[in-house]
């Protein structure tokens, strides 16, 4: 093997790559070439003859799933050593939310509202990776997530374009961004392009139907956000998008990707998507579906090979044009030269800080406290005084669950790690009072009561019940949608059995999606929603538990109070009839007999109404924050001007606290509809209990722009409404307006 080298060297100029690249694609086989566009799975304990052999002669670009780092060098020797145009591998993994070490779920990672946190926990999870060999992600995912039916909202950053779009770019900095430079780096991967969140009804891998100036408004913008932050790759989507599947749709992938984007990194398909493209009825074999995905511009094909079998064959009959071949193939080497793989390709395990170190640790301390958010606190309930109760309750069985905890697509992730819920209680418990546990169920799943004595038990010989609930981690993610988002099994029914006992009843919720929580809700008098916190998730919850911390956490998406109610989010359209309080006329109060009539004559459900059960950016506290004193700079600004909006945060409680800022606006007038609140900006401050903060921000009138009737990119001049707050349902509010 070839000395490890240190992974230190000074960036190439782009002058340089270009070269580079230019020069390799003259002297390559189009077996070479074509070898740089397939990506295989290499899973397994030891490198099949075959791998070796396909590496060797420059068959394979990129491999996916191989962590051991000694066959990951012994790949990288073979492919710099052995085969004739010496050109590194991309060694892929699914690197979603951390390594070895899990931090929140991505959903989570979002209700922290906090970039830096998000960057840094990308940062480690590289490091981590790296040391195992891998040098490419497929994350973040930044699909707009509106639908909590879709198993794979728990991998996205929510339902908003622009807060997806700021810690997505957070994320992307966290894997690029070494710290020392070049250190521990790995390639990102925007995914899933494009509109993937949107599936019907949904169902993992169903259709989506988005009108272009919905795609352009709502569902892009992250991707370019994460763009513009430097990621090296992006991933099509598994769903097509009015009627074209993303793997052969040339408008994303050329027209605005290509051409109006000027992306010139990697276009990878999702797993075996290509061949799938005759499932789907776009293409009638392999050898379309080859055709297809080249034309469209998609550079790599994930784990199939339809472009090992086809691709050569296109090209000779002119199917395939040779230059879409070398730009691919150009694409492909010019992220390896950026990587600095030709001039580093190895990983020394030892140049990398340890798994699950001190830093680590602590790092998913602290994303995990951020991130969970208090729902209900009912009197006080929360925090509860060591110093008050002589014993707790710990129910349900999600306590003392160590894997469960970690969440979805956690591939590598060491449950060995894990502090649960129940050990950090009992360490902090100590001398001070008494634990006593009892799991209830079997699984979240579970709808005996068999185990429910016991919880009762508990329950009565304690001052307080801390009941642990949720979903287990594989029932989100790819693959794992659900149609009916309660809390699964008896869960509800243990909660009203718990609470017929008198004492006071917290419930902790671990799940991968926002639930439908209407059946438990009135029967706890606090509520921690935690989604999945990762491997410190026991530290995390027991801190806010017991008043170690201040919850801080702000939900990314909205909560529907039933499935119903489902698509339900913030940034909605106001419609002709928007509903009020008032116009609302629910299917209990209709009297027998009432003659047909238009009930309240708006948009709303009358079994449901049209409110949801919390909203985009909510979140409690332990202590109060008051808005006062909104200042704006003017009242009109012209196109080149920047309005400067200010106000004034107090924390009025005694408690010292952390708040989620949020700035919103509406354009009253558009050429076409234009939501009823969009997020503009936000920041988390830190305010010491009885302090206050000014927060400024600044609102230029590009960031008032929108996809216009005409298929222009631009603001309009008009009136404006805007708010201040803690939430999209509440706020300071003024107004301002754009000039021509």
């Amino acid at each position: 093997m070839k000395e490890m080298t240190k992974r230190d060297q000074p960036a190439l100029a782009i002058d340089s790559i270009e070269q580079r690249v230019e020069s390799l694609l003259a002297t390559m086989t189009q077996a070479e070439k074509i070898g740089q566009m397939r990506q295989v799975d290499a899973t397994g304990e030891r490198l099949s003859p075959a791998l070796v052999e396909a590496v060797r002669t420059g068959q394979i670009g990129s491999v996916i799933n191989q962590t051991d780092p000694a066959l990951v060098n012994e790949l990288q020797r073979i492919a710099m050593e052995e085969s004739r145009m010496a050109i590194p591998l991309l060694i892929a993994r699914d690197v979603i939310h951390g390594f070895k070490t899990i931090f929140p779920i991505p959903l989570g990672q979002a209700a922290t509202w906090n970039p830096a946190i998000i960057e840094e926990a990308a940062r480690t999870a590289a490091n981590e990776a790296a040391r195992s060999g891998v040098n490419w992600t497929f994350a973040p995912m930044v699909d707009i997530s509106r639908d909590p039916r879709w198993g794979r909202i728990a991998e996205s950053f929510g339902e908003d374009p622009y807060l997806s779009g700021v810690l997505g770019a957070a994320m992307t900095r966290g894997f690029q961004e070494a710290n020392p430079p070049g250190a521990g780096a790995i390639a990102a991967c925007a995914k899933h392009f494009a509109g993937y969140g949107a599936s019907e009804s949904g169902r993992d891998y169903s259709a989506t139907n988005i009108p272009e100036n919905e795609l352009r408004n709502v569902y892009l913008p992250p991707f370019k956000a994460v763009l513009e932050a430097g990621a090296h790759s992006i991933m099509a989507s598994f769903s097509d998008i009015d009627g074209v599947p993303a793997s052969a749709n040339a408008f994303l992938f050329r027209t605005v990707l290509r051409e109006e984007w000027r992306f010139d990194g990697i276009a990878v398909s999702d797993w075996n998507s290509v061949s799938q493209l005759s499932v789907h009825g776009i293409t009638a074999d392999d050898r379309e579906a080859a055709e297809q995905a080249a034309l469209a511009g998609i550079d790599i094909e994930m784990a199939g090979n339809v472009y090992e079998c086809h691709l050569d064959d296109l090209a000779e009959d002119g199917i395939v044009n040779q230059s879409m071949i070398d730009e691919a193939v150009a694409n492909i080497l010019r992220t390896k030269f950026r990587l600095g793989l030709f001039e580093n390709p190895y990983t020394d395990p030892e140049a990398f800080p340890a798994f699950g170190d001190k830093h680590a640790k602590e790092l998913a301390v602290q994303a995990a406290r951020e991130s969970i958010v208090l729902l209900k606190n009912d009197n006080g309930a929360l925090p509860l005084n060591t110093r008050a109760i002589n014993s707790v309750a710990i129910i349900g069985p999600l306590a003392d669950a160590p894997y469960e905890q970690l969440g979805t697509w956690v591939f590598d992730g060491d449950v060995t790690l894990s502090v649960t819920p129940l050990t950090a209680i009992r360490e902090l418990a100590g001398a001070h009072f008494e634990v006593r546990y009892a799991p209830a169920m079997e699984s979240t799943r579970s709808r005996s009561t068999e185990l429910f004595e016991d919880a009762v038990t508990a329950a009565q010989e304690s001052d307080v019940v801390v009941v642990f609930l949720g979903e287990e981690s594989i029932l989100s993610g790819e693959a794992h949608s659900r149609a009916n988002i309660d809390l699964p099994g008896n869960q509800a029914d243990l909660i009203k059995t718990i609470r017929s006992v008198g004492k006071p009843v917290i419930a902790v919720i671990m799940a991968g999606r926002p639930l439908t929580l209407g059946n438990i809700l009135d029967d706890v008098d606090a509520l921690l929603f935690a989604w999945h916190p990762g491997t410190m998730a026991g530290p995390a919850i027991s801190d806010l538990l017991f008043g170690r911390a201040t919850p801080s956490g702000r939900l990314p998406v909205t909560f529907p109070k039933v499935v119903g109610q489902i698509p339900i989010y913030y940034n909605h359209k106001n419609t002709g009839r928007p509903p009020t309080q008032e116009d609302v006329v629910l299917i209990d109060d209709i009297p027998i007999g009432t003659a047909q009539t238009s009930l309240g004559m708006t948009a709303f459900h009358m079994d449901a109404g049209f409110e949801p059960q919390f909203p985009f950016g909510f979140g409690l506290s332990y202590t109060d924050f008051q808005y006062t004193d909104l200042i704006m700079s003017a009242k009109r600004i012209r196109p080149s001007e920047t309005l400067r909006i200010s106000a004034m945060i107090s924390n009025v409680g005694d408690v010292d606290g952390a708040e989620v800022v949020q700035l919103y606006i509406r354009d009253l007038v558009g050429s076409v509809t234009r939501p009823v609140r969009e997020l503009k900006a936000f920041s988390k401050i830190h305010v010491p209990a009885g302090l206050s903060k000014r927060v400024t921000f600044d609102l230029s009138a590009s960031d008032l722009g929108f996809w216009r009737r005409d298929g222009s990119f631009g603001p309009e001049p008009g009136e404006f409404h805007l708010w201040v707050g803690p939430d999209a349902k509440s706020g300071l509010f003024a107004t301002f307006s754009l000039a021509d």
